[in-house]
């Protein structure tokens, strides 16, 4: 189980934090811990937190994440910053939350990487930390395992990123799904994983044979099955996945194959490795769908 920490100054806006925490306490396999230099916390809402004041052992496979707070208040020692500098030091990740940027420029961390922040905060960012590289009107970044978030409700599309990262998109898709948060909002990319783009629509039916193509796309996965796992018949599921999403449950899947095809393939694998990896025979198959991928 990898664990999350929270560390928390005075005027946290509740969101900032509530939206993280939610992700990840639905997630399987992490534990979250609230640490704070004085408690209760009071945040800008008005309900104060109980935190720990002091930090837990970490590991490499620790998240530390700094909420943000009221513009105008945040706060933390050169203790603080420093325990924030060593974690990443030591091959941990650590992430912000709209003004929280401040905290992780206090550390040092942002000093020759990309970064972002809450729109009203990034002109003051980049004056502050000359050595960053503020990326402006993104939801989030991620550079050498410091991850940054634009303000508030961004903070579950950070969080979910994560998820998906460690435990794939599938993952990330079914925590937002539960979240009824459908359609996850990717950061500075250009690209936006179908599993999640397609899922802002509210039918069950579909919601549950996406789940069984997500989880199974490389393999043969036949109408007749998917229908009668979904209590409906074949040209009923095509019909209601189409009126969904845009496209038939085949020409679903293929979009899976072909997205997790290209990310193999950005990260050195040949195309005959990486078509049979995701279910084609070879690579003629992956190199026509690739051509005419925007018609998927």
């Amino acid at each position: 189980m990898s664990r999350v920490l929270f560390v928390l100054t005075p005027q946290v806006h509740l969101l900032d934090l509530a939206g993280p925490a939610q992700v990840f306490s639905t997630a399987p396999g992490y534990e979250l811990t609230y640490v704070a230099e004085a408690s209760p916390v009071p945040t800008w809402q008005g309900v104060p937190l109980c935190a720990e004041l002091s930090w837990p052992a970490l590991s490499a496979t620790d998240l530390v994440l700094v909420p943000g707070w009221r513009d105008g208040y945040g706060y933390f020692h050169q203790e603080t910053l420093d325990r924030l500098a060593a974690h990443h030091a030591a091959g941990g990740t650590v992430a912000s939350v709209c003004a929280g940027a401040d905290a992780l420029g206090r550390a040092g961390l942002l000093d020759g990487r990309r970064c972002t922040t809450h729109h009203d905060l990034q002109d003051r960012l980049a004056r502050q930390f000359t050595h960053a590289t503020v990326v402006r009107d993104v939801l989030y970044v991620c550079d050498d395992r410091v991850v940054t978030s634009a303000g508030i409700a961004s903070g579950i599309d950070l969080a979910l990123h994560l998820v998906a990262q460690r435990h794939g998109p599938a993952t990330a898709a079914r925590v937002a799904r539960e979240m009824v948060v459908y359609a996850r909002r990717n950061g500075d990319e250009h690209q936006h994983s179908a599993m999640l783009r397609h899922r802002a629509h509210l039918s069950e039916v579909v919601h549950r044979v996406q789940d069984r193509i997500d989880a199974d796309f490389a393999a043969p996965l036949l109408l007749a099955d998917l229908a009668a796992a979904a209590g409906v018949s074949e040209r009923t599921l095509t019909r209601l996945f189409t009126a969904a999403t845009g496209r038939t449950p085949l020409r679903y899947q293929q979009l899976l194959r072909v997205e997790r095809a290209a990310y193999l393939l950005g990260h050195g694998s040949t195309a005959e490795s990486a078509a049979r990896a995701v279910g084609f025979a070879d690579a003629r198959m992956l190199r026509r769908l690739r051509s005419r991928a925007q018609t998927l």
